[in-house]
Order: C-alpha cells, then sequence, then structure tokens
C-alpha cells in the first residue's frame, strides 16, 4: 500500500476498522435491533469508506460489514456460522449491496470533474462533444484533443499514437493518479516524472491508441485537470469507436 496516496490507505484501514466497531457497538442492541436495520447500518458505513475512499476500500468495506453483521448481530453470535436462512439471505445481500455501493461512490469519485466550477474546463469538455456530434472525422477529434492537453497540462509537446502499446513509460490513469511501472507517483508534491507519460484513448471498452505528452518545465497540473485531460482523452477514444476503427491504425 505504500505506493497509494494517504487518503486511499486511511480509507482502507477504516473499511478494515470501521464494520468491525459498528457491528461491536450494536451488540447490546442486536436482541430489539432487526438483522434488515442493523444490515442497512453497515451499508452507510460502507458507503461513507467508499464515498472518501477507492474502489479497493470500498469492497474491503462490505467484505467486512458481511464478516462482521454473521460474528456479531447473527446466531450463534461470535462464531463465523449462520444457520438462519434469513440471516444467510440478508448476509447476501449485505454483501452484495455494499459491494456495488462502493463501485458507484468511487465512480462518482472519478467524476468529480463534473462538478468542476471551472468555465474553462467545462468549456474545453463542451467544445469536444460538440466537435465529435458535428465532425465526421476522427482524426479532427484526436487533433483537437492533443491541443487542448497541450494547454491544458503546460506541456511541452504532445502526440498522438494510433495502435499497438510499446514499452512502459509513465501513464495517467483515469482517476487523475500517475503511475511509473507498479508504483504511484505524487504528481502533487514533486510534479510529473521524466519522460514522456501516456493517456490511453479507450471506447467502449477498446483501446485505440495513446496520447503521449511531454510535460513543460516545472508544470504541476492540479487533480481536476488531470481528471479533465482524462475525460477529453474519453471523448477522442469514442470518436475513434464511432469512426469504425479496431485497435487503432493497425492490428494488435
Amino acid at each position: 500500500m505504500a505506493g497509494f496516496p494517504l487518503r486511499d490507505r486511511m480509507a482502507v484501514v477504516a473499511a478494515l476498522l470501521g464494520p468491525f466497531l459498528v457491528s461491536l457497538a450494536l451488540v447490546p442492541f442486536r436482541t430489539d435491533l432487526s438483522n434488515t436495520n442493523a444490515a442497512l447500518i453497515l451499508v452507510v458505513v460502507v458507503v461513507a469508506v467508499a464515498a472518501v475512499g477507492n474502489r479497493i476500500a470500498g469492497a474491503v468495506a462490505a467484505l467486512s460489514a458481511a464478516a462482521w453483521f454473521d460474528f456479531f448481530l447473527t446466531r450463534p453470535y461470535q462464531r463465523f456460522t449462520m444457520t438462519d436462512t434469513d440471516d444467510i439471505e440478508t448476509a447476501v445481500l449485505l454483501l452484495v449491496v455494499g459491494l456495488i455501493v462502493s463501485q458507484l461512490a468511487a465512480h462518482a469519485r472519478r467524476l468529480e470533474v463534473v462538478t468542476v466550477t471551472d468555465a474553462d474546463h467545462l468549456r474545453r469538455i463542451h467544445e469536444t462533444a460538440d466537435l465529435a456530434r458535428t465532425t465526421n472525422s476522427a482524426d479532427t477529434v484526436v487533433e483537437h484533443v492533443r491541443r487542448q492537453l497541450v494547454e491544458l497540462l503546460d506541456l511541452r509537446a504532445c502526440r498522438f499514437e494510433y495502435g499497438t502499446l510499446m514499452g512502459q513509460p509513465p501513464r495517467l490513469e483515469q482517476d487523475g493518479a500517475v503511475a511509473v511501472g507498479r508504483r504511484r507517483w505524487d504528481v502533487d508534491a514533486t510534479g510529473w516524472p521524466e519522460g514522456e507519460i501516456e493517456l490511453r484513448a479507450y471506447g467502449n471498452g477498446h483501446y485505440f491508441g495513446r496520447f503521449m505528452m511531454t510535460p513543460g518545465p516545472g508544470s504541476v497540473p492540479s487533480l481536476k485537470a488531470r481528471l479533465v485531460a482524462v475525460t477529453l482523452a474519453d471523448q477522442a477514444g469514442a470518436a475513434l469507436d464511432t469512426a469504425g476503427l479496431t485497435n487503432g491504425r493497425t492490428s494488435a
């Protein structure tokens, strides 16, 4: 977990401890509190963890909630064993609902860009969407996004590569983080890593190519700017998908 931001590491700790502590607090009331209501309380804990963390934290919270619900709140108590069919169904629903809600909450966190009030960011997204809707050329959208990325992220250069992935350069991820190999890079603290950074373009789940970005000197784009960049790349990928290209200009 050392490669993850502090916020995500703390969320995983909360995912492990939160459901345990809440379940323990409900023990004195378990004979009066229905298991359905207890499960709903634990779902609230899962939502809270997922909202401030990521998908991993949300999934851990859902698993933790189901486990401690079984241990503390269903008969026989203090054992990971359930004999009542209703209790089993409630525990399964708690797990499933917790996992689904955690995914939605984490997705909402990634889409924080939707709530950005910065007029310039919104303008870029709107202009790109307009262009994608009105032009017959996916290449035009790709070139427009390339220019937008240069301005948005203060890049020295940016180019688009169609086709197969080559090498393992640092990568701007869908959540706005930057990965160098398997390690997270703290852009906010240290700026971009050296060399080109890739930003992949996907459309309808298919990979079409990547923007290869060369940062300008001293450039430290905000998380919101990086999320806008990801959204623009997604729009380019959607345009390529609409144009009917498959895996870029070359076969994989």
